[in-house]
């Protein structure tokens, strides 16, 4: 999984798994440009990787920051070959019925309507040079129901959808899209939660642990490389086994 100079553009990237895996690529040869609403924390991280890496502030939820944020990318470091979208809002716990219409259609659109964006805008420059690769960062959520978060689970499920629509399109131009799910890895989100409870979801993981980003990087780079040139329109479970097993 060496990238040669490569471009990746990756959202979401000050911290957590966007960052990991933005130190991963650049580790493996990727020229780098992070996105992000941080300034001060892009700012830190470009300084630490170095030559190579670039930031552009933006906020993804809003089209007219995100496209330029993007522009800014290709000034940076050249035509986009890759695209990792990662930024994510976690929506809000809230019960169906009084659940907050404002914040769904929020969720909704930094989740699921800004992907959209993102991809419709570097495909152009993909389709010309007849490759690429995206990759969207979906949630467990993307495959099961969850309780009072609908605009969460609506918003996953339908970043699968995306992917599998785009990927089935692009193929006969050599572009691949696909979708890696995060159980649950240790963020600054799952960093939040009380010990008791943390245990509580230790004990649902088979692997009896949470993730790390860097493992999830670690898949995230292998499905944005050439090593995975006959894989898209899959979703890649990173969650130590919780999706797909049943303990009693």
């Amino acid at each position: 999984m060496q990238f040669d100079g490569q471009h990746i553009a990756i959202t979401g990237a000050s911290s957590g798994i966007g960052l990991a895996t933005a130190r991963m690529l650049h580790a493996r040869g990727a020229k780098v440009t992070l996105i992000a609403r941080r300034a001060e924390q892009l700012q830190q991280a470009c300084d630490e990787l170095g030559k190579g890496a670039a930031f552009a502030v933006g906020d993804v939820g809003d089209r007219a920051e995100l496209e330029a944020a993007l522009d800014r990318a290709v000034e940076q470091n050249g035509p986009i070959e890759g695209l990792f979208a990662n930024a994510g809002l976690t929506g809000d716990f809230t019960p169906f019925t009084e659940f907050d219409g404002e914040i769904f259609e929020k969720t909704i659109k930094v989740n699921l309507t800004s992907v959209f964006w993102a991809i419709q805008k570097v495909m152009p420059a993909m389709i010309e040079a007849k490759k690429g690769s995206i990759l969207i960062t979906g949630s467990m959520a993307s495959k099961r129901g969850m309780a009072l978060n609908p605009a969460y689970v609506a918003s996953k499920h339908g970043v699968l959808g995306l992917a599998r629509a785009v990927a089935v399109e692009m193929a006969p131009h050599n572009v691949r899209c696909n979708v890696v799910i995060p159980g649950f890895i240790e963020t600054e989100a799952l960093a939040r939660i009380p010990d008791e409870q943390r245990g509580k979801i230790e004990g649902r993981v088979p692997q009896r642990r949470m993730g790390s980003s860097e493992e999830l990087a670690e898949t995230a780079c292998f499905l944005l490389s050439d090593a995975a040139s006959h894989v898209t329109g899959q979703d890649w479970a990173v969650d130590g086994g919780t999706l797909n097993t049943l303990e009693i």
